[in-house]
């Protein structure tokens, strides 16, 4: 008998290689932070969303003409609306120099163009602003959670929000302020779910991503925050600090993705992949978008300091770690030079705004609404058919739902701590760009509304909070003992749930009189001013 060598024996047969060929490749499992979400029932999402947008609708524009004159700060911006419409800068002799961009009051005037230069004229504008801020955090939340129903419990809270609908209703420009911040976070959460889906389906294909990361492509939606973001600025400079924030926080989320898809030196690769095209989206886009709601200025020839670098030489000094450097601005144009000078003048004039106000507030104060403000009141009537009667609009969040907000922000932190939960640390990034950073000069005059585009990132975080208390969905296994205690879990968190819930639409129903000028009796105004601050 011949015997065969074992070489012979292990050797593949003829076809194996080809056959190996041919087979085609299985995916490699994607990591779990990589993966992308997809709504499983899309039209149901959208429907949740149209009908808690009808419901927004129904609060803002409720009697919004009423009251019919100009209440609290309307007598200026309404006012520079309609020089916007004019002259395309703000006019007015008596007050010619402005302390805000232009782009709020932009989008009064066009309304009150449309509608009519009067009360439901002006607020057209926030009226709008303010739904549109509900289905930017419907659909945010609903992404950021992945859920449907947190979406829309997350829609009806801001729904239900005494500052937000307020400022809705009035033709001040801090609800403009909350829809495009708002906006720009979200089109960065949309950013991030894309760039982290790009990297599944290379990581899926087998790419080596270990010695770095190829061209992730076009990113539309980073594009698209940065407009977002730039038009916030435009409203207020207080955008400013959610800008820098949030871009620094997208840098973050794509180190973050970057280093889940194997990438050895996620850091470099950011910075090169991610921080330097961004320079376009993020900060070229941002700026290019203020400059343009200027135009009016621009080409205008008598707007307050137009022509400031006509008689300022473009050179000055610069002090560098005390040497004092010359520095020359030749290379920027005369018309910019004149608004960064304007800019500048009107950052000093924010700066040493220490005058008192019967209703200014400290940020210690904003989470407990210690001090809300009063934009109208009229007791007067006597159409109640008491011996007083009174009416007012009280700028005031829902008090049930903001007096969550502090327990709230404490278990996030805890919650962040322990898991890492990406959601938990942007809600408290924002927290700081919102509300910490008022506290770097205390002694300025501050009132409650500046808390107007942090309020949706609170709601946000209530709703990571409340889909935590809800618990996760119960699914059927052999250890009946256990299947037990989840369905006993989730019976208790969908009371603790609904119970909450329940307490913030009775508190909302009851303030409501306050947040639109309700006509009570001077006992039922009172019984409503829960705190002696609040009067």
């Amino acid at each position: 008998m011949t015997s065969t060598p074992s070489a012979v024996l292990d050797a593949p047969p003829p076809d194996a290689d080809r056959d190996s060929a041919n087979r085609p490749e299985v995916p490699r499992p994607i990591p779990a932070a990589l993966v992308p979400w997809r709504d499983p029932h899309p039209w149901w999402g959208w429907l949740c969303t149209l009908l808690v947008a009808v419901l927004a609708g129904f609060t803002r524009f409720w009697a919004l003409g009423f009251p019919s004159g100009k209440i609290f700060d309307e007598v200026y911006y309404a006012t520079e609306a309609q020089e916007l419409l004019r002259y395309g800068y703000e006019d007015d002799r008596g007050y010619m120099f402005i302390v805000h961009p232009p782009l709020g009051k932009w989008l009064i005037g066009l309304t009150s163009h449309i509608w009519g230069n009067d009360s439901l004229g002006w607020r057209v504008a926030p009226a709008i602003a303010g739904v549109v801020a509900v289905v930017l955090i419907i659909r945010i939340v609903q992404r950021m959670l992945r859920s449907t129903l947190f979406g829309v419990i997350a829609g009806l809270l801001l729904t239900m929000e005494g500052l937000s609908l307020v400022l809705s209703r009035t033709a001040i420009l801090d609800i403009f302020l909350q829809t495009f911040v708002l906006a720009g976070f979200g089109a960065l959460v949309i950013d991030r779910d894309r760039m982290r889906a790009r990297l599944g389906r290379l990581y899926a294909a087998g790419a080596d991503l270990s010695g770095g990361c190829p061209s992730l492509g076009p990113r539309p939606w980073r594009l698209l925050a940065g407009v977002m973001l730039g038009a916030a600025c435009a409203i207020k400079w207080s955008a400013l600090s959610f800008f820098v924030a949030f871009v620094l926080l997208s840098l973050v989320w794509d180190r973050a993705a970057l280093r889940a898809a194997g990438v050895r030196r996620p850091t470099l690769g950011m910075l090169w992949r991610s921080a330097v095209p961004g320079l376009g989206s993020l900060i070229a886009t941002p700026i290019g978008v203020y400059l343009l709601t200027y135009l009016g200025w621009f080409t205008g020839e008598n707007g307050w300091g137009r022509h400031w670098a006509d008689t300022h030489g473009p050179s000055t000094h610069l002090h560098l770690l005390g040497i004092r450097v010359p520095f020359s601005w030749a290379w920027v144009p005369d018309p910019i030079r004149s608004l960064g000078a304007y800019t500048l003048d009107a950052y000093r004039f924010h700066e040493g705004l220490t005058s008192g106000h019967t209703y200014q507030s400290s940020p210690w104060s904003w989470l407990v609404i210690g001090r809300p403000v009063d934009f109208y009141y009229d007791g007067g009537s006597k159409a109640c058919g008491a011996s007083s009667c009174s009416r007012e609009i009280l700028l005031i969040g829902t008090p049930l739902l903001w007096w969550a907000f502090l327990p709230m922000l404490l278990w996030l932190a805890w919650h962040w701590v322990t898991t890492r939960d990406w959601r938990a640390g942007a809600v408290w990034v924002a927290f700081l760009a919102g509300w910490a950073v008022w506290f770097q000069d205390l002694k300025r005059t501050m009132f409650l509304f500046y808390m107007a585009p942090l309020v949706p990132f609170l709601i946000i975080g209530l709703s990571l909070a409340l889909g935590v208390m809800l618990g996760p969905a119960v699914r059927q296994t052999g250890d009946e003992s256990r299947l037990a205690a989840a369905l006993r879990r989730r019976r208790w968190g969908v009371i603790g749930v609904s119970v909450y819930l329940g307490l913030v639409v009775a508190d909302f129903a009851w303030m409501w009189p306050i947040f639109t000028g309700g006509l009570l009796t001077y006992d039922q105004w009172h019984a409503h001013m829960w705190l002696p601050s609040w009067v």
